[in-house]
């Protein structure tokens, strides 16, 4: 059983830190601090820590998940307008810029023994093993037909995310949050379009160990870009918060 805490984690609590510091002192706002940290300092960094049963999170990421879940804005209204996802900019778009799109960079950081196509600068991701941490299984990645097994999911869905601001956003910001690699992972297909858009209070991941992961992902990840929660969304990611096993 593997006990190493997830380092996107760690950079978010980091990155939700400095952002609160530099909202209180500048009043800018936190979308993009937490974009200078998730995007500026490269994929390949991000190594997925993985466990077939349990995913620990680090105690300081869990304390600050439990203080910044109590911070945010409980809606009571509906966006102005309906969810449109081409309002969130083309998909998979190139916004760091490293020549490789968004959907290749996530699904090389969280492949085991990724095998990328010749000639694409190393981007095209061919082929590659998965431990899935929705389900809990492994999965083999073979592009083609079968390409659709493996999904790149937002964690906090691109229709949770437009009731729960990002609506008011510009289209700027909504495509750097649609490719921002803090929010993105790798999972099982059938499990990414189970969730669709829901919040976590209609969906958590059916591996039982993963939900405590997700749900101070999903946290800081809400906090980061100031987006709101509902109040049984609230309560739901406080009990898979008093889940979690830290390490």
């Amino acid at each position: 059983m593997s006990t190493r805490a997830d380092p996107v984690l760690a950079t978010l609590t980091a990155a939700v830190r400095a952002a609160r510091r530099h909202l209180r002192a500048r009043r800018t706002s936190l979308w993009v601090l937490v974009l200078t940290v998730a995007i500026g300092t490269g994929v390949p960094a991000w190594t997925q820590a993985r466990s077939s049963a349990r995913y620990p999170v680090l105690a300081q990421d869990l304390a600050v998940a439990h203080a910044v879940l109590d911070e945010l804005e409980v809606r009571t209204r509906p966006p102005p307008q309906p969810y449109d996802r081409a309002a969130f900019g083309q998909a998979w778009a190139d916004v760091d810029r490293n020549g490789c799109d968004t959907r290749n960079d996530v699904l090389r950081r969280d492949l085991d023994d990724p095998v990328t196509k010749t000639g694409t600068r190393g981007c095209l991701v061919l082929s590659g093993v998965l431990d899935d941490p929705y389900t809990g299984r492994r999965l083999v990645f073979e592009r083609g037909p079968s390409s659709a097994d493996v999904q790149v999911d937002h964690v906090v869905a691109l229709g949770d995310a437009w009731v729960a601001g990002a609506a008011g956003w510009s289209g700027t910001a909504r495509t750097a949050f649609a490719n921002d690699p803090a929010n993105l992972l790798a999972v099982e297909g059938g499990a990414n379009q189970d969730k669709g858009a829901d919040d976590a209070s209609r969906w958590l991941p059916p591996n039982v160990g993963y939900r405590c992961a997700y749900a101070v992902r999903q946290v800081l990840v809400k906090s980061a870009y100031r987006l709101s929660v509902t109040r049984d969304e609230r309560r739901a990611l406080a009990h898979a918060l008093d889940g979690c096993v830290t390490s």
